[in-house]
This record gives structure tokens, C-alpha cells and sequence, in this order.
């Protein structure tokens, strides 16, 4: 059974913090406010945590991240006693390990459930945030602090008549906790994203027929995944301190270090040797321990992609399905890459069909399938892999008021505007996890996270300690912080993109194409790590204080 805290606080005394969010973030996030014996609760949305890895349940959902650099890395003992089973696990076992967590640490009696947030106003008086839930309660607290996640707003497609459909239906964000029949159905999956491309490797030899809606391809790699023995297990408990220090100096946050001989300085030759060792090692080493230039220079980068083309022309066997199935409108790498197990294998079966719907648009869902301009499909059950409003997302869904009234949502309208990814000006008291322009999406979650919410609790421990009752990222340093995450942009090739790290979704209205939206810090974590101590360090320049 899963137990919620009861506890509120005195009569007429807010809480000191309130956390959103019970996944990855909440956390550890709960674990280090209580270690400081701060009246603090989590108010999550579902009934039991777990976050990304209590809701993307469908078939394939697993870790992109080698499982031993994403787990917490805070406790030895957890460390000790934890025996990751795969390189990259999937979700049961993923969430299973956040239960692990939380019930070794007693963090579910600061969680409540079924407490979804649709309001928080700003009380300037008081100095204190109100929180209204969907079920009607009322919570008041000094400091918010948000673990909302990046990718938890899922976007299901604009297409008309999703509601005639007869058959089965999930968007992959929505898939039930019962087991889905596969077998001998007709099924149906619109897009090819990351969460389609695991779900159509996954349930490609288990359906009966499946046809693939494609409206952008986009580059995957292969996963290249295995089970880890005990033996194994062994020598990655006896070099974690290695592990995680290799992190923290990546850009990436992952164990691959990039290769900075230089592009042009090494032969087509070596190049190739490279990136055939790379292909066919486990993870994003093809991605990361690449040059560094595939990212900045065009020539570097359409060498590799093209590279990359020639891997998957040689995977599948239909020339014509190959070239639909590779991007022509960006390069490899250049946007957060799929990684992948048989995918392209997958369009070699004569049950599966690439339907590529840039050419052939689907005009509406029917009572029985899937009608496009040139043919109708008759399917049993239609997968919406339709992504996600990103980072922004989360936030534009809670009706968030701050000073004078203000609401977030019109804020960011058009970009967002944050101080470190983490603070808002007009906001007081309200922190933020993986926040808009933070280094968290765009690297090595968890590693990122936890020196996210270090300096968070840090920063609330220093206003209890200093008796401050509000703090507010100033204008001139949110202002500044825009400027320069716009600059890092300008640096790299992903400023080209039509990726959710440029804010492009064309199923959520003004994120259309056209649009690019500064939402990530692309100067990596060890950069955004050192400004966060540097901030820290410099008695939190930037922030407005006051008792």
C-alpha cells in the first residue's frame, strides 16, 4: 500500500518547503530538506512515484544512460547494495530501484499522492506561496521548490476524430499498467522519435501487422545492450568513485570522454576506424566520444552523418525504405540522439510498414484505423509516440501567480526567461529543479540533478540560517543569464534543429516550425556546475535578498 504523510504543520505555520514532483529529482530533493530537519513534503500529481519512470511504462521504455551513471550517487550503501541487472534498464526494474530508494531512506512518509497542483499564488505579505490542489486542498509553504521534469507534459497529435476511434488507443505517456495484447492485432504507431523508436523495436515480431506513421526521421544509434553479472557488478561497485568523477568532467555527464585530437587532424582513415569501434560499443559513445567539431562544424558533421546513413543503408533492406528512414534536414548528433535495439531491423519484416506521412498526410482517424490522403488502414490499436511540450511544459499547466499577479505562463509566452535555469524574477521563493536553461536536459539526468538540488538546499539553508524570508532572482542577472544561454546556441549546429532542445513540437500551438525557443544550457555540466558554485561562492550574486 502506498503511505502519505498526514503530518501539516501548526495552526496559522506554512511549511517551510513544499517539493512538486515525486520522481528522479523530488527524490532525492525530499531526502536532503528532511536530513536537515526542515518541515518539508512532496505533493505529486499520480498515485505512487516514481515520475518518468512510473508513467512511461510502454513496451521498450529503458534507460539511454549506462543504469550504474544514472542511479544516485549519494549514498555508498546504496551503491553497495543495488545490483543493476542490464547496461540500460528498463522501467520495471528502473522504477523498482526509486521504491528501493525511497523506502530505504523513509522518504514516502513526506510524499502525498493524488496532488496535482493547479494553482500557486504569491502572497507578498505573507511571503509565502498558496497552493491549490485538484481534489480542492489548500497548502502553504515559504519556499517551492519544483521537480517537474523536463519531459512530463506528453502532446498528444492534432488530427481530427482521435475520439471515433473503436479500437484501443494510448499516447505512450498514458499506457496502462495492465498488459497490452499484441498478438495477432493490427496496430498502428504515429511517430519516430525516441519513444517510437524503442516501442517499434519492441513490438515489431509480436503484432500480427504494424504500420509505422513517419512525419520527420530522425537519426538513432544502436544501444548495444547486455545483462551485467554479478562478477561485473562487483568491479563497477569497486570503481564508482572513477565513475562518477568521469562525470562530473564530461560535458555530457557520462562516463565517454570526447575525443579532442581534432577532426582535421586525423586521417578520413582514423576517422573511420574510430567511428566503426564507436558503432558497435554500447551507448553514446557514437555520440559523445565523437570530435567535438560534429557538433560546431558542418563539413565535420554531414562527413559523419553521411557515415551514419551508409550504417543504416546497410541495415535495411529496401533502398527506398533506408533512404525514408534517414534524416536530410539535420546532421547526426546535432539534437539529443534515440538509441535503438534492431530498430532499423525492423522494416526488413514483411509485417511492418513505413508509411511516410510528409508525403502521404494522415487527414483524420476513423472508427476503424487511419485514413491518409491515399489510403485508408485498418488497424486494432493506434500508439500516439507523439513526444512531449518540453521543459516548458509542466509549468504552463499550473496556473503560476507571483508578484503583483503575474503569471508565469505569460512570462515565458514566447521563451522562457530564467536566473541559472533555476529561479525566475517576479518569482519569489520558487526554485526550480532542471528548470528552463538549466544543463540538466541536455545531459546525464540524474548526474546533473543531484549538484542541482545540492545547490538548491544549500541556497534554502543559507536564507534559514541568515533569517531570510524572500529571495528573487534579480532582472539584471536573469537578463544576463539569457543573453549568455542565446550565446551557447549560437555555437553549436542544434541552433538549426527541429528538436524539443530548440522547442520545436508541432503538436502544441506556437512551437510550430519557425519557432526556436532557448530552453537548455549548452555549455555542459562541469561549465554550469562551476557557475553554480562561483554564484554560491560569491554570497549568491544575482539573487535579491531580504528578511
Amino acid at each position: 500500500m502506498v503511505e502519505a504523510n498526514e503530518s501539516m504543520p501548526s495552526p496559522g505555520r506554512p511549511h517551510d518547503v513544499v517539493v512538486l514532483g515525486a520522481g528522479v529529482s523530488g527524490i532525492y530533493q525530499i531526502k536532503r530538506l528532511t536530513d536537515l530537519g526542515l518541515d518539508a513534503i512532496v505533493l505529486e500529481a499520480d498515485d505512487d512515484l516514481g515520475g518518468t519512470w512510473y508513467r512511461n511504462r510502454y513496451p521498450g521504455a529503458r534507460f539511454d544512460s549506462e543504469s550504474y551513471t544514472y542511479g544516485y550517487s549519494f549514498s555508498r550503501e546504496l551503491l553497495d547494495e543495488w545490483h543493476w541487472k542490464e547496461h540500460y534498464s528498463a522501467q520495471p526494474e528502473n522504477l523498482k530501484y526509486l521504491n528501493f530508494v525511497a523506502d530505504k531512506f523513509g522518504l514516502r512518509r513526506f510524499m502525498r499522492f493524488n496532488m496535482r497542483v493547479l494553482a500557486m499564488r504569491w502572497d507578498e505579505d505573507a511571503r509565502t506561496w498558496h497552493l491549490t490542489t485538484a481534489s480542492g486542498e489548500a497548502v502553504e509553504t515559504r519556499f517551492v521548490i519544483c521537480g517537474v521534469g523536463p519531459l512530463s507534459m506528453p502532446t498528444p497529435p492534432r488530427i481530427e476524430g482521435m475520439a471515433d476511434f473503436q479500437g484501443e488507443s494510448y499516447h505512450t505517456y498514458y499506457w496502462p499498467k495492465e498488459p497490452v495484447e499484441f498478438a495477432g492485432r493490427r496496430v498502428g504507431v504515429i511517430g519516430t522519435g525516441a519513444t517510437g523508436i524503442q516501442v517499434i523495436a519492441e513490438i515489431a515480431d509480436k503484432v500480427d501487422d504494424l504500420t509505422v506513421f513517419q512525419r520527420r526521421p530522425n537519426w538513432s544509434a544502436p544501444l548495444n545492450n547486455s545483462p551485467i553479472s554479478e562478477q561485473e557488478m562487483a568491479a563497477i561497485r569497486a570503481r564508482y568513485d572513477e565513475i562518477f568523477a568521469t562525470c562530473r568532467v564530461t560535458p555530457g555527464g557520462f562516463e565517454h570522454v570526447p575525443d579532442r585530437r581534432g577532426f582535421w587532424n586525423v586521417s578520413r582513415e582514423e576517422r573511420l576506424a574510430l567511428w566503426d569501434r564507436l558503432y558497435d560499443e554500447p551507448g553514446f559513445g557514437i555520440w559523445l566520444q565523437n570530435f567535438t567539431e560534429i557538433f560546431t562544424d558542418e563539413a565535420a558533421n554531414a562527413e559523419f552523418s553521411e557515415y551514419i546513413a551508409d550504417r543504416i543503408r546497410q541495415r535495411v533492406d529496401d533502398p527506398e525504405v533506408a533512404e525514408k528512414l534517414i534524416p536530410k534536414d539535420h546532421g547526426f548528433g546535432v539534437q539529443r540522439v534515440p538509441l535503438e535495439s534492431h530498430y532499423f531491423e525492423a522494416y526488413n519484416r514483411d509485417n511492418v510498414h513505413l508509411v511516410d506521412i510528409s508525403e502521404n498526410p494522415i487527414v483524420r482517424i476513423t472508427r476503424t484505423g487511419i485514413q491518409t490522403r491515399d489510403a485508408h488502414y485498418d488497424l486494432d490499436l493506434i500508439v500516439y509516440a507523439t513526444g512531449f511540450d518540453a521543459v516548458t511544459g509542466a509549468y504552463d499547466r499550473i496556473d503560476i501567480q507571483g508578484v503583483d499577479g503575474q503569471r508565469l505562463a505569460e512570462k515565458w509566452r514566447d521563451e522562457p526567461a530564467t536566473y541559472l535555469g533555476t529561479m525566475v524574477n517576479g518569482f519569489p521563493n520558487l526554485l526550480m529543479i532542471a528548470g528552463p536553461q538549466s544543463a540538466s536536459a541536455s545531459t546525464n539526468f540524474p548526474r546533473a540533478i543531484e549538484s542541482h538540488v545540492d545547490w538548491i538546499t544549500d541556497l534554502v539553508k543559507y536564507c534559514m540560517d541568515q533569517g531570510l524570508a524572500r529571495i528573487e532572482a534579480s532582472p539584471e542577472a536573469e537578463a544576463a543569464w539569457n543573453e549568455h544561454v542565446r550565446e551557447m546556441y549560437q555555437m553549436v549546429l542544434m541552433r538549426k534543429a527541429k528538436g524539443w532542445f530548440t522547442g520545436y513540437n508541432s503538436n502544441v500551438p506556437g512551437h510550430e516550425e519557425g519557432t526556436i525557443r532557448y530552453l537548455v544550457y549548452n555549455g555542459g555540466a562541469p561549465k554550469y556546475s562551476r557557475t553554480l558554485s562561483e554564484v554560491a561562492a560569491d554570497g549568491y550574486r544575482g539573487i535579491l535578498q531580504s528578511r
